[in-house]
């Protein structure tokens, strides 16, 4: 039953076969620096990981599944029961109130999965000033509740030793040893002014964020730690990644500004590995 419980950017679903054949086949420690949705980790469901995202909201969403949800479950069954667009604008403009930071974690983490369920494309997106910017999306039977995954996502959590950080990707890289295996799924370059997307977070990833993660692969290449890592096919990223191998996938995606551009497009597996 376990699945990822919120559609994300860039998302792995897809490409789960692909990835899996490429993974080393012993691993003592899973890393996953920008977890997002997490499909690989739930795929795989190693006894022994570290996750971390820079997005508040998401890491709120996997700590109150992991210690409350129950008291998760309750409240999602109230939006279910809500559930309409006007009511949908009202739950979107909660973080514009002056006593949003007032709301308990389980109540912001229901929030974010109703929005995310409800909203446009099931695009999790904010606005420079952090705040969740997504229109409506009036499916008629979203899936708000999802109780059996999110008690097997809990009982993941809590049967096993799984350290859950919100920060900057560099704090899940330290004080690693061999045998640990870090995948990296980073915001990815854009391939064009159209498809550039960095509203999972307000701050984005530029070109200098890629360089300097470039550079933290290469320290972990230096120390013998393996690691794979996806990111679009862009000539900067084909020259930065060139002494290592790079293999080329194909993946859709669905969140291009024009929709004749939506569909099929190559994105890129970069390994320090055999």
């Amino acid at each position: 039953m376990l699945a990822p419980i919120l559609k994300w950017v860039g998302g792995k679903r897809q490409l789960l076969t692909t990835i899996n054949s490429l993974l080393p086949e012993k691993i003592t420690t899973y890393v996953e620096p920008f977890v997002g949705g997490g499909a690989l980790l739930f795929d795989l469901q190693p006894k022994r990981a570290i996750i971390n995202d820079l997005n508040e909201d998401l890491i709120n969403v996997y700590k109150v599944v992991k210690n409350n949800p129950e008291e998760l479950l309750k409240l999602l069954e109230e939006h279910n029961e809500k559930n309409n667009e006007e009511y949908y604008y009202k739950i979107r403009a909660l973080d514009r109130m002056d006593d949003y930071d007032s709301m308990s974690d389980v109540e912001k983490a229901s929030r974010i999965i109703y929005l995310n369920k409800t909203c446009f494309n099931g695009l999790f997106r904010v606005n420079q000033a952090g705040q969740f910017n997504s229109p409506y999306g009036r499916y008629k039977n979203p899936n708000i509740i999802n109780k059996p995954v999110i008690l097997a996502m809990s009982k993941y959590f809590n049967k096993n030793d799984i350290k859950i950080l919100n920060g900057d990707y560099k704090e899940a890289l330290k004080n690693l040893r061999k045998g640990a295996f870090i995948y990296f799924d980073p915001p990815y370059l854009p391939i064009s002014s159209s498809s550039s997307f960095t509203g999972y977070t307000e701050n984005g990833f530029n070109e200098q964020n890629q360089k300097d993660l470039k550079d933290e692969c290469d320290r972990l290449n230096n120390r013998g730690i393996n690691f794979l890592l996806s990111n679009s096919d862009h000539p900067l990223i084909r020259d930065l990644y060139k002494d290592y191998e790079i293999i080329t996938v194909k993946a859709r995606r669905s969140i291009n500004s024009k929709g004749n551009k939506r569909g099929e497009i190559n994105e890129v597996l970069v390994r320090n590995y055999d």
